[in-house]
Parts: C-alpha cells; structure tokens; sequence
C-alpha cells in the first residue's frame, strides 16, 4: 500500500511539474518578447466601436517609434484600451512579440530609460 501512495504522488508530481512548465513556456511564446521603450507624443487616434455583446467601447490607437536597449529603432502599433488617450510626454516599456506585435505595456520613470534609448526619445 505504501509503494503506491508513494508512486501515485510521484504521478501528480510528474503531471504538476510538466503541466506548470507547459504553461509557462506557452506563456512565454505568446506574451513575452522583446522590450522597447517609446515616449508618448501624441493623443492617438480614438476608435470607438462595439463589443460582441453590443457595448460601446474607446480605444486609442498608436503608432510610434520605439528603440531596444541597445537603440535599434522598431516601428511599433498598438491599442491603449482606456476610455482616454495615454498621458503625453510618459515612457513606456513596451513588451513586443514576433508572433502577437505589442502583447503589454507599462508606465516608467524616465530614469529607468536606458541611456542610449532615452537621448532618441528626447
């Protein structure tokens, strides 16, 4: 009875292990990638439309340009999905991933802006 306790754990061992690194690695090919950093210039373009249930939503599209760590410059588009436009002169750090474009984004210090980065942004 013992040595099949011991061997049913080891099974959801097994099956939590395996089942957690699936996750993680499906996370990371869906929603991690590269980070670039952009200032926000503009107010974007407002879009308003409906969702499948008929409610009425605003987004801000934006198209700017954003520069790794290193300065290479990537063009990047992405929504805002906020009922109003992104504070402007605000950095951001921009998660982008080949497959889904810009998957996240977030407010940063302007200290936090690499040197090289933060000299293109101004």
């Amino acid at each position: 009875m013992k040595k099949v306790l011991i061997g049913f754990a080891a099974v959801i061992a097994i099956v939590l292990f395996g089942g957690s690194h699936f996750l993680n690695s499906t996370y990371e090919k869906v929603m991690d990638g590269e980070k670039y950093y952009v200032k926000i210039t503009t107010d974007g373009s407002r879009l308003d439309g409906k969702d499948d249930a008929g409610r009425e939503y605003t987004d801000y599209s934006y198209d700017l340009k954003g520069y790794d760590k290193d300065g290479m410059e990537k063009e990047l588009q992405f929504r805002a999905n906020k009922t109003r436009p992104l504070r402007k002169n605000a950095y951001l750090k921009i998660t982008w991933n080949k497959e889904k474009g810009v998957t996240m984004y977030e407010e940063v210090k302007k200290n936090e802006v690499p040197d090289k980065v933060a000299t293109k942004l101004g």
